[in-house]
């Protein structure tokens, strides 16, 4: 719905000061009302900075339902589109309606303790379970209900395909079309001895699947990670993690490719 109300946000680098400045000058000469901080009314969120900005913005918003372009000031920019060079095209494919609207899911968990209190996590990118201090962990886990293996290792990362470039694919898990609805388990330094068997390689799960975590020592920490955001947790029961209702609608442009992106990157 177009109301003339564009939100924008921005890291605090010089770069990315200097970009707001311009951007919001050539919006209000276009009759845009511009707001710093999130507005409910709003046609369009504006991010810039980085993927970091980008995942630090749709925490700040709760992972609104409203249209969100990045403009790139960061390094890898797998999150934003434009760069701070193309907004006088940028605003004329927007205004002309020449853009396409990408959907992208998002993973949660519920951690429950030993006497039933529950905290969820939602995140874009990824949700990383993992112990203290780099000592192993050891999980009970389990697909769809149905037990599947005791895990030891570092600990357990659950990514959606929009993530699958991030955090996933620096622990060896796959590059996934960002089109896929489904979330990727991979193990973060597992054990493979004749004394620990864990799997040591991704596992992709549906979207109407859930992964159940049974810690085996509910007296040590374990950290919940979601998109860089930690939290320490004693005495957890259980953690179930699956697809969250929350989606973000990336608005991608005419000349963009997620694999000429992957390309450009990564090879």
């Amino acid at each position: 719905m177009k109301t003339g109300i564009v939100s924008v946000f921005t890291n605090e680098t010089t770069l990315s000061a200097d970009v707001e400045t311009l951007l919001k000058q050539k919006l209000t000469s276009k009759g845009y009302k511009v707001t710093d901080g999130y507005d409910n009314e709003a046609e369009l969120l504006i991010c810039i900075g980085g993927d970091g900005a980008f995942l630090r913005t749709m925490h700040r918003c709760d992972f609104p339902e409203t249209p969100i372009v990045g403009i790139n000031t960061g390094h890898l920019g797998f999150f934003q589109e434009v760069w701070p060079e193309d907004f006088d095209q940028f605003l004329a494919d927007y205004e002309r309606g020449n853009y396409t609207i990408q959907k992208l899911g998002t993973v949660m968990c519920k951690a429950t303790d030993a006497e039933g209190n529950t905290s969820t996590h939602i995140a874009l990118n990824e949700l990383a379970i993992t112990g203290s201090n780099a000592y192993s962990i050891h999980f009970d886990l389990s697909i769809g209900g149905k037990p599947i293996e005791r895990f030891s290792g570092d600990g357990i990362l659950v990514a959606t395909s929009a993530g699958s470039t991030a955090y996933n694919y620096s622990v060896g898990g796959s590059i996934v079309d960002p089109r896929l609805n489904l979330l990727q388990v991979t193990p973060i330094a597992p054990m493979n001895t004749t004394a620990y068997r864990s799997f040591t390689s991704s596992i992709l799960l549906p979207s109407d699947l859930t992964l159940g975590i049974v810690p085996e020592e509910s007296d040590k920490i374990i950290y919940i990670t979601g998109d860089g955001i930690e939290k320490g947790y004693s005495h957890l029961k259980e953690i179930e993690v699956r697809t969250a209702d929350k989606c973000v609608n990336l608005i991608r442009f005419s000349d963009y490719d997620f694999w000429n992106k992957v390309k450009e990157k990564f090879l």
